[in-house]
């Protein structure tokens, strides 16, 4: 079995990818299979730069605040702030540690220096202004898509004054209080106010569309009309967020699951439409078949942002997994012979680029285990979702980092 597998191989190069692909996808997606490990970034750097000096890609995407992305992006496309204050303030999720990440920021400000606009590489995050324990305040969305729009329209047009939208904010612990993950009741996301400021999102967003020859008369830059739009999606996709934080059926955490992947599906068509995009995030956000989980409640499931994505774009979407052998520092240790991360694992190669739908004929009529993971932060591959899988990326060992 793994001979043929090792027929299938190759080095892990932008080139070696793109011959698993009819074309070159608009957007390129590569998963992960935990948070953490900055060989797996590492990795995704090393491609990226490939994709950019070989393939023309532009920009790449994270699993992070798609408004603290903005950061990043001034960094590295303009130079504000210093590079400590980007890996501060830029990421969500503690991404910001991660001295990949800070590798890359400083890569792709380097590379911008001194270039035109139009060959610059761009960052953005994807993710909403979400954590595990609790979803932001659409303060920073709301305020900031008024006063983009109280700068070029009419005031008579909109909806509402910066002062009526403070009121119906209130204080921002209200939208943040942790307890309201586990206890609907504490959440505020179905009060009168978040009530009243969906509609006015909902206005404020239909608002923007309808004047967009405004807009640009006003001298609005296209580059600030998609900020604006990214600042109306994130608004509206908060409040949605919190009104399912607030509710207490047992189809709860499907729905805030399935609308965190609609916020970055949305985000990631966004970004597709400014050139061929390197997609980051955990595999299960990025796949096209159904994710699931099991939480304290019990088996949930949901669409991820790689399946909306995907049955949008087409074959201008690909999806490339990441598949690990071992993290021995996590308890991830040699994988069973029979799963796939075990018929990877017997290969040479520390490191190397699988065809998915080679791998599966290689595998034939057995079906492998599943492998299982010893803690809730790692996924291994589902054997069952080979096929929706353009290629699989493997690192037989993940070793911390001192």
């Amino acid at each position: 079995m793994a001979t043929d597998i090792k027929d299938t191989a190759r080095a892990v190069e932008a080139a070696a990818l793109m011959e698993l692909l009819p074309a070159r996808p608009r957007m390129l997606a590569l998963g992960e299979p935990t948070h953490g490990e900055d060989l797996l970034l590492e990795t995704r750097d090393d491609l990226f730069r490939q994709l950019v000096e070989e393939e023309g890609y532009r920009t790449i995407a994270i699993e992070s605040d798609c408004l603290r992305g903005l950061v990043v992006d001034a960094h590295v496309t303009s130079g504000t702030g210093t590079l400590d204050e980007v890996m501060e303030h830029g990421f969500s999720h503690g991404l910001g540690a991660s001295a990949a990440n800070r590798e890359l920021v400083r890569w792709m400000r380097e590379y911008n220096e001194g270039r035109p606009a139009s060959e610059r590489v761009r960052f953005a995050g994807f993710d909403g202004p979400l954590e595990i324990t609790h979803a932001e305040s659409p303060r920073q969305a709301l305020t900031a898509l008024h006063a983009f729009l109280a700068a070029r329209v009419d005031a008579a047009l909109l909806p509402c004054t910066a002062k009526t939208l403070d009121r119906l904010l209130g204080t921002d612990d209200r939208w943040t209080e942790p307890a309201a993950m586990m206890d609907p009741a504490k959440s505020a996301g179905r009060s009168a106010e978040a009530r009243e400021l969906r509609l006015l999102a909902d206005d404020l967003m239909s608002l923007l569309d309808e004047q967009t020859p405004q807009v640009h008369a006003a001298a609005a830059s296209r580059e600030d009309l998609d900020r604006a739009r990214l600042y109306a999606r994130t608004a509206a996709g908060l409040l949605r967020y919190h009104h399912w934080m607030a509710d207490p059926s047992p189809a709860r955490m499907n729905r805030l699951l399935g609308l965190r992947d609609r916020m970055m599906a949305d985000n990631l068509l966004a970004l597709a439409d400014r050139g061929p995009v390197l997609v980051h995030a955990q595999n299960a956000h990025l796949q096209r078949a159904k994710s699931s989980m099991r939480m304290w409640q019990g088996p949930v499931e949901w669409w991820s942002a790689g399946a909306l994505v995907s049955a949008r774009l087409g074959e201008e979407y690909a999806f490339v997994a990441t598949a690990v052998g071992t993290i021995r520092h996590q308890g991830v240790d040699t994988p069973p012979p029979d799963s796939v991360e075990g018929l990877l694992y017997a290969l040479p190669e520390d490191r190397c680029l699988v065809d998915a739908a080679e791998l599966a004929a290689a595998l034939g009529d057995r079906r492998p285990a599943h492998r299982e993971s010893p803690w809730f932060g790692y996924a291994p591959l589902d054997p069952d979702h080979l096929t929706a899988i353009d290629g699989v990326v493997f690192l037989k060992d993940v070793l911390r980092r001192q």
